[in-house]
């Protein structure tokens, strides 16, 4: 039998087509629609040949609609590539072209010396948030590019494990709080709390529009609001097992008997072979954090050691799955 090229031929042009759709956002052509080539290009001051050839290319993609010469955004694209749609995923995306692209770049060494890729590619060092806060404008890229993508998740991992006996819930390092909105949405009648850093609560505010209580604090050196349930979601994976440590003692000893913790992660399987979006997941962890994804067994373990009795995991469907610890 003679192998097919298409999956090694298709891995070569992926990059293409991402970088086909980074570049549209970054130009705001989403924004721009209904419009011609030679109407953006005018008000854009773009050359109209190579503007016809990306916003063509954005309609092979599914991206954009084009009749009569005329670019309408898809319905896909207008929900999650317009920069003011509430779903939007344009900040992730931002976020993947200016910095993770440089980051994977330089993956070949990521594997050599197994670690991250900052200084290598931004000539920066310091803890790893410090980049993506250097300016307004970047810390707003980034956190409402992990709101859009939290938002495909959140709703599926609040609803994986029964949580009507949790009063008071805080996701810790919880962002602009679509966690913490897709727990009062799903239990109305319990209160919930973002704890996250200084420079991330006035987001958190403005997004969350009163309906949790937004408190300032570091997780690994300020004290915990109390809690029944605490909750970090995509947070273990940013570090070391030592940190991990450390972090989970903490939660621990802060929850009353039978209190909770939920994990929101890319759960990987046994054999450690798939799904392909958290191997990928994983390997993104290793250039730009100390992190990596891990196994429902692995996540297990590192609740047990940190004193949780009854650990329980589920796969979710949805870009992130949820594992339960009880106290």
């Amino acid at each position: 039998m003679n192998p097919s090229p298409q999956t090694v031929t298709g891995l070569i042009d992926a990059f293409r087509r991402s970088k086909t759709m980074f570049t549209a956002i970054e130009l705001g052509v989403f924004e721009a629609t209904p419009t011609t080539a030679e109407a953006f290009a005018k008000a854009n001051k773009t050359n109209l040949r190579a503007t016809t050839l990306l916003l063509d290319a954005c309609v092979s993609l599914g991206l954009l609609a084009k009749e009569d010469g005329t670019y309408s955004n898809t319905p896909e694209s207008e929900v999650f590539l317009k920069r003011s749609s509430p779903r939007t995923l344009a900040g992730y995306a931002l976020y993947s072209n200016r910095v993770l692209w440089r980051l994977w770049e330089h993956l070949p060494d990521a594997v050599r010396e197994g670690s991250h890729r900052w200084p290598q590619a931004f000539h920066t060092e310091g803890p790893i948030f410090d980049h993506f806060f250097r300016t307004e404008e970047s810390k707003r890229t980034f956190l409402t590019g992990l709101h859009g993508f939290g938002m495909l998740s959140s709703s599926q991992a609040i609803a994986a494990h029964d949580l009507r006996a949790v009063k008071h819930f805080v996701d810790l390092g919880g962002g602009t709080g679509h966690l913490a909105l897709a727990f009062v949405d799903q239990y109305p009648d319990a209160r919930a709390t973002v704890f996250d850093l200084p420079q991330v609560i006035p987001l958190t505010r403005e997004i969350t529009g009163g309906r949790v209580q937004c408190v300032a604090g570091d997780f690994f050196s300020d004290p915990l609001p109390p809690a029944d349930c605490y909750a970090v979601a995509r947070i273990l994976h940013d570090w070391s097992p030592a940190k991990i440590e450390r972090l989970l003692n903490k939660i621990h000893a802060a929850l009353p008997a039978n209190g909770c913790l939920l994990i929101c992660e890319m759960l990987i399987n046994d054999t450690r072979t798939g799904p392909t979006l958290a191997m990928m997941q994983s390997l993104n962890m290793l250039t730009c954090t100390e992190g990596q994804e891990r196994t429902a067994a692995e996540y297990e373990a590192l609740c047990k050691a940190a004193g949780f009795r009854r650990v329980s995991a589920k796969v979710t469907g949805a870009p992130v799955d949820a594992v339960l610890a009880i106290k």
